[in-house]
């Protein structure tokens, strides 16, 4: 199973969340309960630059083999003493293509879903394609936020630079399906995409959303 955290901490625990980002990785790589995991920082989604950044929202994705065990883990506990919410979906996989970190994990599982729907894209960008990536994005967030059915959307990032990507929460599949396939933005930063080349990896992945504690936004 996928599990999905967003914390908001206040400005005065900005050191302590940095503390728990730098460790939680080696935690989590021993904890047999996890097959894989990532560690986030977050942003406004809208340029993908480091202006983007929010500095008192973090999060966690991570493929667990028992929620509620994890739920009760040191990582998350420790996250909820320093955070003023908290954020928590469960995902079960609809579909993912592409790798993380040299990686597929996530194995679609879910069929015929018909509720609320997340999504989520990661991309390696290559350093060359940078300033051309960041050019092209802002015509595709606005239509992102626009987007009949889209529930929330947050940016999510591993570092200020070149790690990028969006967790976003749909009302169906067949609204993220209308931004995905018929939206102009969309289609042409597809077509940028293959024309420019300027992914070294990427991953887009949609997920069955099972339960949802808290808010995102």
């Amino acid at each position: 199973m996928i599990v999905a955290y967003f914390w908001t901490i206040k400005p005065s625990r900005f050191p302590r969340a940095i503390h728990a980002m730098g460790f939680d990785r080696f935690r989590l790589k021993l904890d047999k309960n996890v097959s894989f995991h990532k560690s986030l920082g977050t942003g406004k989604g809208e340029t993908f630059t480091p202006s983007d950044a929010n500095a008192l929202k973090w999060g966690l994705i991570a493929s667990v083999d028992d929620v509620e065990k994890f739920d009760n883990s040191f990582v998350i506990k420790r996250w909820r003493k320093i955070s003023i919410s908290e954020y928590r979906a469960v995902l079960e996989p609809i579909s993912s293509h592409g790798q993380w970190a040299g990686k597929q994990p996530f194995v679609a599982t879910a069929k015929d879903w018909d509720g609320a729907v997340a999504a989520v894209t990661r991309a390696r960008i290559k350093w060359s394609q940078n300033f051309r990536f960041w050019r092209s994005v802002p015509p595709v967030t606005v239509s992102l936020k626009s987007a009949p059915g889209l529930i929330a959307a947050i940016g999510i990032g591993e570092a200020p630079i070149g790690l990028q990507g969006t967790f976003s929460l749909w009302e169906s599949a067949a609204a993220i399906r209308e931004f995905a396939y018929k939206g102009a933005a969309h289609q042409k930063a597809i077509a940028d995409t293959s024309t420019y080349n300027w992914y070294s990896e990427e991953l887009f992945a949609r997920f069955a959303v099972l339960d949802q504690r808290g808010t995102i936004q």
